[in-house]
């Protein structure tokens, strides 16, 4: 059944009861979406349909994003698709603010996504399919989902005459999932002036929904360090029908044995810290209590055993490795003469990436040599400003009741860090709200919930409006 609205306040006020409060069941209901609305989801359904895998590009998307920018009254000067190859395109566009001297604000998202296998999947990944009260779709959730909603906000702005107290520009960009052109790193060393900001807003943070219920309303303010080390072992070996001693297969799996049984020490931060008060406001009970004494005593073995056992929160804790690839010998009837282990390794931004590699050099010991792979990239963590946050916290209480935001230190890796090597502080913030036990970003049949992806839109015009107004939100 398909519900026409009108646009006067008392249905307004229904239509936003209906799509906003966390009661509101979109299964198997359809309804007539406001113009914005309509806009976001078009984009979204345009982006999603263009394949923007590595071999692909980002280029035709980016294209079409311009298109639309240019259609709704941006000048030429202040649309720009540009790049170090054809196929790898950014789309950077502007909203002109008034000459008050207010840096600008960034909004930063990603085009590219990663593969997707149509026979990996139960639909095709490359068609925006709206089923179960969900929009399926490579990239609805990571991260064109973003993209689409960045892009309409930017025109609903232009459209109702809104003039900022800052310029409000939009990056969307290249290669964050792989690939050799990285569009944020490409435009900060070649066109920095175009996205220069006093901070950036990015993925990385959202909403947590458990048992159907708003939990927390994330800020993404930190990331940690990606960095893999090669371990090889190698050996003269011999014939299988002579084992000997020392065998490189097994001087390898000690050290990984070793490395699996070793903790970095607890290194918390003022990011990580206020995670876990956050947290354990949100959680209660004997959680809560193993929080506190955990912050108030990081010796604490007990309490702290506790929290390590829950897989997110001891990644929060410290630095951690883990072995992810294996490769040995050479023959099934010769001992090995080479055996190699790739461990990768999450570590705190406050953390020196040389001082990982002297522990794991020291835990392995010296039959097995250890190789950083790479060049690690630290990112300091972005300020707790109150600036930023008092705007999130305050809208986040207009549309969810009750719901706090908690800043996080993020376990994987987004864009934000070079923007924050670059002096720019970025906060992952979306207003995104996903169910914590059906994560399907770069998985099978990934989706975002549509109830959720209009939520944020909503969140996401309201927060970069209050952040660019000189009375606050309005």
């Amino acid at each position: 059944m398909r519900h026409t609205i009108k646009y006067g306040p008392k249905i307004l006020t229904a239509l936003w009861m209906f799509l906003f409060l966390p009661s509101a069941d979109l299964k198997g209901q359809s309804f007539e979406l406001e113009p914005h609305q309509q806009l976001a989801r078009d984009i979204l359904q345009e982006i999603i349909e263009i394949n923007t895998v590595d071999s692909a590009g980002t280029t035709k998307a980016a294209k079409a994003l311009e298109r639309r920018l240019l259609e709704a009254g941006f000048s030429d000067e202040d649309v720009r698709v540009i790049g170090p190859t054809q196929k790898k395109m950014n789309l950077v566009a502007r909203l002109r603010g008034r000459d008050t001297g207010r840096p600008a604000i960034l909004l930063l998202a990603h085009l590219d996504v990663v593969e997707a296998l149509r026979s990996d999947w139960n639909m095709d990944p490359w068609k925006m399919i709206e089923q179960d009260g969900h929009f399926y779709g490579r990239g609805v959730i990571d991260d064109k989902d973003e993209a689409a909603i960045y892009t309409a906000n930017l025109i609903r702005y232009k459209q109702e005459g809104f003039v900022p107290d800052r310029d409000i520009i939009i990056a969307l960009t290249a290669d964050e999932e792989g690939g050799e052109h990285n569009g944020v790193q490409w435009l900060l060393e070649n066109h920095r002036e175009l996205i220069d900001a006093e901070y950036a807003l990015n993925e990385g943070g959202g909403g947590e929904i458990k048992d159907g219920k708003h939990r927390i309303n994330a800020v993404q303010a930190s990331e940690k360090v990606y960095q893999n080390f090669n371990l090889r072992t190698v050996n003269p070996g011999g014939h299988s029908s002579l084992p000997r001693d020392d065998n490189a297969i097994y001087e390898l799996a000690e050290a990984l044995v070793r490395i699996s049984e070793y903790q970095f020490p607890i290194e918390l931060n003022e990011v990580t810290e206020a995670y876990f008060r956050g947290t354990a406001e949100v959680e209660g009970g004997s959680v809560a209590m193993n929080i506190n004494t955990m912050l108030a005593d990081p010796t604490n073995e007990l309490a702290v055993a506790r929290i390590q056992s829950e897989p997110g929160w001891n990644a929060r804790l410290r630095t951690t490795c883990v072995a992810t690839r294996l490769d040995g010998g050479h023959a099934n009837n010769a001992l090995p003469q080479t055996a190699e282990a790739i461990v990768n390794c999450r570590i705190l931004p406050t953390h020196n990436p040389q001082d990982v590699l002297s522990s794991l050099r020291r835990v392995v010991g010296t039959q097995v040599e250890v190789t950083p792979m790479g060049q690690a990239n630290p990112s300091p963590p972005s300020p707790l400003r109150t600036s930023v946050l008092e705007p999130i916290q305050q809208i986040t209480e207009e549309m969810w009741p009750g719901v706090p935001i908690v800043p996080i230190m993020a376990t994987g890796a987004t864009d934000g860090l070079y923007l924050r090597r670059a002096g720019i502080p970025t906060y992952g913030v979306s207003g995104i709200f996903a169910d914590v036990d059906d994560n399907r970003a770069h998985g099978q049949d990934e989706r975002i919930l549509i109830k959720s992806f209009f939520e944020g839109q909503e969140f996401l015009f309201r927060l970069v409006k209050a952040l660019s107004s000189p009375a606050g939100v309005s």
